[in-house]
């Protein structure tokens, strides 16, 4: 066998893929909730500029998870804990996006140190380590699977009840302050939300590559559409594609999921990218055809 065979056999390797298929059934469950929770709240971190939040708060999550780990702990909640102390301290005192980055960037490096120390005196099993970095697959059990899917359903039932509200508030904040939404508050509330799908979505991807399905799904819708119905959709669609396509092709192989999320992820953010320069073209031509048309 050849090197390259043996990279190959590395990357993809598809023996017995239907028994291994069954150790998975929860990840995939999984992955399609956080797909769901994450597609949606992206269109918010676009809208409100919050990548840089998201990386933010991914590394305290990590460090929460850390400290569960170390400590015998649930490592999901560990990770929801470390992500709702980063997104109340970015929402309250970053109110402005200067303010807020200056926030994020000394709450950036205080995490992952944190982080690095708890793993270090963390003596059990490596895998655990490097799982929290660059995600995992099967190791969502049971009562793994319930603080999932309930943080989730917490997740999308906040965002059902604050969405216009938030959409107004996030396209056009003066107007909607003048027009007596409490901005400010929705800002607050929305750091909460984002704090709980970056904790969801850590477990998957890990803390290092949570922006693969929290930024760039709904970046590549938004690439196609600004329909405030589509972009949504199109954005859940490129979460969902994304990790479960990485799921499955991680199960054959001995390489950790993140890999494959994020290429499916970037692959789907090209596409669009391109799709969208050629649309734009005809858009331009499509407006100097209308406006030759005579105005009787």
């Amino acid at each position: 066998m050849t090197i390259a065979d043996g990279i190959w056999q590395q990357v993809f390797n598809f023996d017995n893929y239907g028994e291994l298929l069954a150790l998975v059934r929860n990840s995939l469950v999984a992955g399609a909730a956080l797909g769901l929770v994450g597609g949606l709240v992206g269109v918010f971190v676009i809208m409100r500029d919050l990548p840089f939040a998201v990386h933010g708060i991914s590394e305290l999550s990590f460090a929460g998870a850390s400290a569960a780990l170390l400590l015998g702990m649930n490592i999901v909640a560990g990770s929801i804990v470390g992500s709702l102390v980063a997104a109340g301290a970015i929402g309250l005192l970053g109110s402005r996006a200067r303010d807020r980055n200056s926030v994020i960037g000394v709450i950036m490096p205080f995490g992952l140190g944190l982080g690095v120390l708890f793993l270090a005196l963390y003596k059990g099993r490596a895998a655990n380590k490097f799982g929290l970095l660059t995600g995992q697959i099967v190791a969502v059990d049971t009562p793994q699977m319930s603080w999932l899917l309930g943080t989730s359903a917490v997740v999308l039932v906040a965002l059902a009840v604050m969405w216009r509200p938030l959409a107004f508030a996030s396209a056009d904040p003066d107007v909607a302050e003048a027009r007596g939404v409490p901005v400010r508050a929705l800002s607050f509330a929305f750091m909460i939300v984002l704090g709980l799908a970056v904790a969801l979505s850590v477990q998957i991807v890990g803390a290092l590559l949570v922006l693969t399905l929290v930024v760039t799904p709904a970046a590549a819708a938004a690439r196609l559409t600004a329909s405030p119905v589509l972009l949504p959709f199109l954005s859940v669609l490129f979460a969902v594609a994304s990790i479960e396509g990485g799921i499955l092709l991680a199960l054959g192989s001995s390489i950790p999921i993140s890999p494959y999320v994020t290429t499916i992820s970037f692959a789907i953010y090209l596409g669009c990218r391109l799709l969208g320069r050629r649309r734009k073209p005809r858009r331009h031509e499509d407006m100097k055809g209308c406006s030759s048309i005579p105005v009787s």
